[in-house]
C-alpha cells in the first residue's frame, strides 16, 4: 500500500520540479530577450512581436494581433515603432489596395538575429541528445504550452476589462 501513496507524491514532486524549471527558463528567456531589445533600441514586447513576424512571414496587423493576443490598437503602435526603427515596413496588397501587410526588413532583422546564434547553437547541442520520439514529445509540449499561455493571457486581459471590485470595508471603521 505504501508504494501507491508515494507514487502520487513522487509525481507531485516531479511536477513541482518541472514547473520550477519552466519558470526559470521562461524568466531567463525574458531577460535575454530584454537584453537583445536594449541593444537593438526597441522594447522587449516589440522584439517579441518582431519574432512573431519572423515566424509568420508577411501578415496583416489583424493576424499579428491574433497570434500575439494583443489588440489591433496595440499592434498599430508596435508596427509604428518597428517601422520607425527600420525593422518592418508596410506593403499594400496589389489586388486590394485597402489591405496592408506588415513585412520584416531582412537586412535589419539580421542585425538582431546574430545575438541569438550562441543560444541557438547551445540549444541545438542540447536537442542532439534527444531521440526523435523525445523531440516529438518536446514539440508537443512546446506547442501545447504556447496555446495554454495564449489562453491564460486572454483570461488575464478579461480581468483588466472587468469592472473593479469594490474594496471590502472592515466592520467598525467609519466611512470617510
Amino acid at each position: 500500500m505504501k508504494p501507491s501513496l508515494s507514487r502520487p507524491k513522487a509525481r507531485a514532486a516531479l511536477l513541482g520540479e518541472l514547473e520550477e524549471a519552466m519558470r526559470r527558463s521562461s524568466a531567463q528567456g525574458v531577460l535575454f530577450g530584454q537584453a537583445v531589445a536594449n541593444v537593438a533600441g526597441i522594447s522587449g514586447s516589440d522584439l517579441e512581436c518582431l519574432d512573431f513576424l519572423n515566424l509568420e512571414g508577411r501578415v496583416t496587423a489583424g493576424r499579428l494581433a491574433e497570434v500575439t493576443g494583443l489588440t489591433t490598437g496595440a499592434i498599430t503602435g508596435v508596427v509604428d515603432r518597428l517601422e520607425k526603427a527600420g525593422f518592418v515596413r508596410r506593403e499594400r496588397d496589389e489586388a486590394d489596395r485597402r489591405k496592408v501587410f506588415i513585412v520584416t526588413v531582412p537586412e535589419n532583422v539580421a542585425r538582431i538575429g546574430r545575438f541569438y546564434v550562441p543560444m541557438q547553437t547551445a540549444m541545438h547541442k542540447v536537442w542532439s541528445g534527444y531521440s526523435e520520439a523525445e523531440l516529438q514529445l518536446l514539440l508537443r509540449f512546446a506547442t501545447d504550452g504556447y496555446k495554454a499561455v495564449l489562453e491564460a493571457t486572454e483570461a488575464l486581459k478579461g480581468l483588466i476589462d472587468a469592472p473593479a471590485e469594490k474594496p471590502v470595508r472592515k466592520p467598525g471603521r467609519p466611512r470617510r
